[in-house]
């Protein structure tokens, strides 16, 4: 099929300001994606608990014990869980979907995968066998005593808006400070918060950092033994922050609006080595907003043909789809059209026999082109390319307030 281009208007495109849920099908036992972050399972929500009560064998107790576990789950809006299973990851490296990074100065962190000797979970039968097993653990090995240096290993994967986030930490070293802690909603190394451990100083701490600067950290004192293992919590559900250490709440629930999403962190400060096991995160995905966007505008126009966002991401620089009606075109290249749109800010405009095609740009808050539109209509008798503009442009108008920046779109 012979499809024609050519710029519809030689005039700059106007400038506006603006602004599934899925279910993991993975079970507890089928084999790791190789080369992914280790994560174990992304499985669906319904646990033993749950299945417990569907089961026509099941009590009556059991019954309200199930139904109150997922009534739980179901207000907190939790639809997926990632499990980081270290078990395949290479010895004395850092896991893979991870990357160390570092907020403040000093030198980076040695971030590792060691082997770490735990107590058993049940006792030996005999005094001669072992007391102990070795479990793969992420560790912090720098021992540079920079003052204001706060290494971190920052997982990659996936930006997290509300989740519940369980890790198991162990201080084990440091002549200045020994402390553990997660960064989360982490916008980049200027930008997140953070609780943390610290054996030397005996609390237990949350604070903001925002452009750089570190707010006055909120929390009690309390003792956190070196060389034993300590679990850590922290729940976020829209502005409402819940932290819990070994069970226990030490701090009452914050409220901050600053950060509504990001990535979480492994932290720790200056000199501290520090372990960390059982990483786990219970979140309700994502939909990218391009996603959102090609949705809703084929609910407003039902009429038409076809319709998709082409951008790059911050994984991918090079130009692809990153939203469409047609989810098989989702990753391919950007064509050629796509990209000069973006690049010379230009509505371009095609035809073949049955469809008019308009390709438009779409602008972030400051008005500069991050992605392009391409909308699919139906040709009629006597379609002209300024008809053809008219009809696609409140499509983009009804998307741009809604579009602030090219990572707010992508991710």
């Amino acid at each position: 099929m012979l499809v024609i281009w050519f710029p519809a208007q030689p005039t700059r495109s106007r400038t506006r300001a603006g602004s599934h849920r899925h279910r993991a099908l993975l079970s507890m036992s089928e084999p790791l994606l190789e080369g992914r972050a280790e994560v174990k399972a992304e499985r669906v929500r319904l646990s033993r608990v749950g299945r417990l009560l569907f089961s026509a064998r099941m009590n009556n107790g059991i019954a309200l014990v199930g139904l109150c576990w997922l009534l739980a789950q179901a207000e907190m809006g939790l639809a997926a869980e990632k499990v980081f299973d270290l078990t395949t990851a290479r010895p004395n490296e850092a896991p893979p979907g991870f990357r160390s990074a570092l907020s403040g100065t000093g030198q980076p962190g040695e971030w590792k995968v060691i082997l770490d000797d735990v107590p058993l979970t049940f006792a030996p039968m005999t005094p001669e066998a072992p007391q102990t097993r070795k479990i793969p653990v992420i560790a912090q090995l720098s021992q540079d005593r920079t003052d204001e240096r706060f290494p971190l290993l920052v997982y990659d994967e996936e930006v997290f808006g509300d989740f519940k986030l369980t890790v198991r930490f162990k201080t084990v070293g440091g002549a200045v400070e020994q402390m553990a802690g997660v960064a989360f909603r982490l916008q980049d190394e200027r930008n997140y918060y953070v609780v943390r451990a610290s054996t030397l100083g005996r609390t237990f701490r949350f604070y903001r950092v925002h452009q750089g600067v570190r707010d006055n950290p909120i929390g009690p004192e309390i003792a956190i033994p070196s060389g034993v293992w300590h679990e850590l919590s922290v729940e976020c559900q829209g502005n409402r922050i819940r932290l819990r250490l070994d069970g226990e709440q030490p701090i009452p629930e914050i409220t901050d609006p600053t950060f509504a999403n990001g990535k979480i962190a492994l932290w720790t400060k200056s000199d501290s080595v520090s372990y960390f096991t059982d990483l786990r995160i219970e979140y309700t995905p994502r939909e990218p907003l391009a996603k959102a966007l090609v949705r809703d505008a084929l609910e407003k126009y039902p009429r038409l043909l076809g319709l998709r966002i082409v951008s790059t991401t911050s994984r991918r620089p090079e130009l692809h789809v990153v939203a469409s009606s047609d989810a098989g075109e989702e990753g391919q290249p950007g064509n050629a059209y796509e990209k000069q749109c973006i690049e010379q800010n230009i509505i371009l405009f095609g035809k073949s026999d049955r469809k008019a095609i308009v390709t438009m740009p779409l602008h972030d808050r400051n008005g500069d082109p991050i992605a392009a539109v391409r909308c699919e209509l139906e040709s009629f008798f006597g379609q002209t390319e300024q008809n053809a503009v008219a009809r696609a442009v409140p499509i983009r108008k009804r998307m741009e307030p809604r579009v602030t920046s090219l990572k707010e779109l992508t991710e």
